[in-house]
C-alpha cells in the first residue's frame, strides 16, 4: 500500500492507496474520536462492496446508513436534501463524520453535504472507481444545477481518501474507460513521459494490478503539486479543467446519462487539442491519439446537438469571464495555458469534431 500526504494550505491529509487499503479505515476513524458515523453511499456500490466497509468500522462509533442513487443523478438538490434529512432525524451532531462510499459523483454530493451540514463537519473519502483518483482528491465538493455541472458547492477537504484499488475490480468497462480519462488528462497537462507510458497500452486489460496502482499513484501525485499551489483554483488549478469545459457542456446536455464523465472529458479533451493546434500550432500527434483512444474503445460521436447551445453553456463554464468561455490548451505535452478563443475558432473545432472525427479514429 502506498501513502500519500496531500498538502493544501488550510490542511493536510493522508491518501492510502492499493489493494486492501480499506484495513486503514477504522484506524483513521478511531483515531478522530468521533461521535458517529453518516455512511453515504452509492446503493450500487453499497450492494457490492458495503459488508466489506462495514466490516472495517470501529464497533464503537454508532454508524447510520444513507444510500444514494449511483453517479451524476446523485448530485441533485433533492438528494442532498435528503442525506441533509436523514442525518437530522438520526440526530448527527457536529463532532461526527460523513463516510463517503462510491464514485467521484457521491464523493462530490457527500463532501457538500459534510461541508454544509451544522455549518461544517469531517468527512473521509473512500472511492470505488477510477475515475475518483481525480475527485476525491483536492476539496472540490459540489452538487449540479439544472443549468450547470457543479455549479452548487465550495472547497472543503477531506480528513483523509481511503482509495482501495480491490473495489475496481467489479467496474464495468464503461466506468474503467470514464477514470482513464482523467489518468490521460493528468499525464496530458504534466508530463510526456507519463504520456508515453499510457500509450504504450493498447488495451484496457493492460491497465491493471501494479500497473494501475503506479498510474493512479502518479495521477494523484499530479493533482497534489497543483492543489498544494493553488487550492481554491485562483490560476494553475485551473489546468486540471483541461478537457472540462466542452465536456461539461456535453453532460449537461445529455442530462447527465448520455455521457460518463470520463466519456465526455475525452472528447473535451480531443476538443482542446485540436483548438490548442489551431490557437497556438500544438506540435501533436493528433492522428496517433485518436487511433489509440479508439482502439482503448472511446466513441467521439456527439448527438446531434446544435454549437450554439454547447456555447451557451460553454459560457456558464466557471473560468469564463464576462460571457466569454475560457479554455485549457497544450503548448505542448506538460506546458497548459488558459486562452480566450474566438468564437469562430470554438465553432471551426466543433465542425471538425462532427464530420472529420470517426470511428476509424481519422
Amino acid at each position: 500500500m502506498k501513502e500519500l500526504i496531500i498538502q493544501t494550505p488550510s490542511k493536510s491529509y493522508p491518501v492510502y492507496l492499493g489493494y486492501g487499503a480499506i484495513a486503514s479505515l477504522s484506524h483513521i476513524l478511531n483515531k478522530g474520536a468521533y461521535s458517529s458515523i453518516l455512511l453515504v453511499a452509492d446503493e450500487v456500490v453499497f450492494h457490492l462492496h458495503g459488508e466489506t466497509v462495514l466490516r472495517h468500522l470501529p464497533t464503537n462509533i454508532p454508524t447510520h446508513i444513507c444510500k444514494v442513487p449511483s453517479g451524476e443523478q446523485a448530485k441533485s438538490f433533492s438528494v442532498y436534501e435528503e442525506t441533509i434529512s436523514v442525518a437530522l432525524k438520526k440526530k448527527v451532531d457536529r463532532k461526527a463524520v460523513v463516510v463517503a462510499l462510491g464514485g467521484g459523483a457521491i464523493g462530490d454530493m457527500a463532501g457538500f453535504v459534510a461541508s454544509t451540514y451544522m455549518r461544517g463537519i469531517a468527512f473521509i473519502q473512500v472511492p470505488s472507481t477510477i475515475l475518483a483518483h481525480d475527485s476525491a482528491v483536492g476539496g472540490k465538493v459540489a452538487i449540479n444545477h439544472p443549468l450547470g455541472k457543479n455549479m452548487v458547492g465550495q472547497f472543503y477537504q477531506p480528513e483523509a481518501v481511503i482509495y482501495d484499488l480491490d473495489f475496481l475490480t467489479s467496474l464495468p468497462e464503461k466506468e474503467i474507460k470514464s477514470g482513464l480519462s482523467e489518468v490521460i488528462k493528468h499525464s496530458l497537462i504534466a508530463d510526456s513521459t507519463f504520456y508515453n507510458q499510457l500509450l504504450s497500452k493498447r488495451n484496457l486489460s493492460e491497465f491493471s494490478g501494479e500497473f494501475l496502482e503506479e498510474i493512479l499513484y502518479k495521477g494523484i501525485q499530479i493533482k497534489n503539486t497543483i492543489v498544494s499551489q493553488d487550492e481554491r483554483e485562483n490560476n494553475i488549478r485551473a489546468f486540471l479543467n483541461f478537457g472540462h469545459t466542452f465536456g461539461h457542456a456535453l453532460e449537461k446536455h445529455g442530462n447527465y446519462k448520455t455521457f460518463s464523465h470520463g466519456e465526455a472529458v475525452m472528447i473535451g479533451m480531443v476538443y482542446a487539442l485540436r483548438l490548442s493546434q489551431m490557437q497556438g500550432n500544438l506540435v501533436f500527434d493528433f492522428s496517433g491519439f485518436l487511433k489509440w483512444i479508439h482502439q482503448l474503445g472511446y466513441s467521439l460521436k456527439i448527438p446531434p446537438y446544435s454549437f450554439e447551445s454547447l456555447l451557451e453553456t460553454m459560457k456558464l463554464d466557471k473560468k469564463a469571464e464576462k460571457g466569454h468561455p475560457k479554455f485549457v490548451l497544450l503548448k505542448e505535452i506538460g506546458s497548459p495555458i488558459i486562452e480566450e478563443v474566438h468564437t469562430n475558432k470554438l465553432e471551426e473545432a466543433f465542425q471538425f469534431l462532427k464530420t472529420k472525427v470517426q470511428e476509424s479514429g481519422e
